[in-house]
């Protein structure tokens, strides 16, 4: 008998978040979450998204055996602001059993209906810089510390309980070799001079801090236009602001300014903290941190995690200056491979980006749907 309940004491939450780590112990492409920065980011008292998110967290047990879970989610900004009624469902680990996920989905599907939404989407996280997607293709590569790894029963157990493919995310890898700088480095020195922009470079984090919040805005401002998105406050500004900049190597991080000091562009590459993040298991403590730092300072893969372009830039060759400048950092640090997160598959200016570095696609993940009746 399948028994779902939903998550109330700390202990049925860490039960929650240590769960995958039983689910794919064996597995070599998984990458394990850092326990108590997961436990941190779903406190109601420190995540700001919960302002502004109704959730609840649900766990499967069978044979009092903890079997699968999942959280509910709707984003009250995606439904009143962009006029979306639909119930998020994220976090989505289960069995091989297609009554588990049945189980745990019509949990989310109660939910949905019980605040007459129209339609269930998942798996993605509260907002639009959380994890997103199931995993349909590239089951043999490792994952990402930024996105869900997941076994392929779990498109085959949400297209037997009739939902279907929605939003398709592409992501890509290719050599640091396959970079000519030749292609944008004499592009970029004559767009600055014409538009009279300059580059910033840092190499401390509090260097960049005053700028974190003309970055945000530029974030919300060149990706309006993608129906799916829904804009940062300033208070998850300033949540995400503590959480992550201090997890990148400064020199990751540019941004391109004009004559005025208004930010026109900016771009942020992580170290690729996944083989650091198996490695400690889940803790920072004793040596977890280690590693982490180890991966944050001697980087060899590097992952492009966002880019932003003000509109009126966006066909004006700015990213070449981006380019050149990551160029010169990664050359200078040693990286050897770059990959790209997921990226929407029906967005072909991004994917212009990148086309004349050859990248190969490795992985395709999607978001599936299901309307509520």
């Amino acid at each position: 008998m399948i028994e779902i309940k939903e998550v109330f004491s700390k202990k049925e939450l860490k039960d929650f978040v240590k769960f995958p780590f039983e689910l794919y112990k064996d597995n070599k492409n998984w990458v394990p979450p850092l326990i108590q920065e997961e436990l941190e980011s779903f406190d109601k008292n420190k995540n700001p998204v919960f302002q502004t998110a109704d959730t609840h967290f649900y766990l499967a047990y069978k044979n009092n055996k903890i079997v699968g879970r999942v959280v509910a989610i709707i984003n009250w900004d995606e439904v009143n602001i962009l006029g979306k009624k639909k119930v998020r469902f994220g976090w989505f680990d289960v069995i091989d059993d297609i009554e588990v996920t049945k189980a745990l989905l019509n949990k989310v599907i109660a939910f949905g209906k019980e605040h007459k939404l129209d339609n269930i989407e998942g798996p993605m996280g509260f907002s639009n810089l959380d994890k997103v997607g199931c995993l349909i293709d590239g089951f043999d590569q490792r994952g990402l510390m930024i996105t869900w790894y997941n076994y392929p029963y779990y498109a085959t157990h949400f297209e037997q309980l009739g939902f279907v493919k929605e939003k398709i995310y592409l992501e890509s890898k290719f050599p640091f070799s396959n970079i000519d700088p030749t292609n944008f480095q004499r592009i970029a020195d004559m767009i600055e001079k014409r538009y009279e922009l300059t580059h910033l470079n840092f190499t401390k984090t509090k260097e960049i801090m005053p700028y974190v919040d003309k970055m945000f805005a530029l974030f919300n401002n060149s990706y309006a236009s993608l129906q799916s998105f829904v804009p940062i406050n300033d208070i998850q500004i300033e949540y995400f602001k503590k959480k992550y900049i201090s997890f990148i190597n400064p020199e990751f991080i540019k941004f391109v300014m004009d004559k005025e000091g208004r930010m026109v562009a900016f771009s942020i590459v992580m170290p690729d903290f996944a083989e650091a993040l198996q490695k400690a298991k889940g803790k920072l403590f004793p040596t977890g941190f280690l590693h982490l730092l180890k991966a944050k300072n001697k980087c060899k893969t590097a992952v492009f995690y966002l880019i932003g372009v003000l509109p009126e830039y966006q066909s004006k060759g700015v990213t070449s200056i981006i380019f050149n400048e990551n160029y010169i950092s990664f050359k200078k640090i040693g990286v050897e491979n770059c990959m790209r997160t997921p990226e929407l598959a029906d967005n072909h200016a991004v994917h212009n980006l990148w086309k004349h570095f050859g990248p190969v696609y490795h992985k395709k993940r999607c978001t599936f749907i299901k309307k509520l009746k």
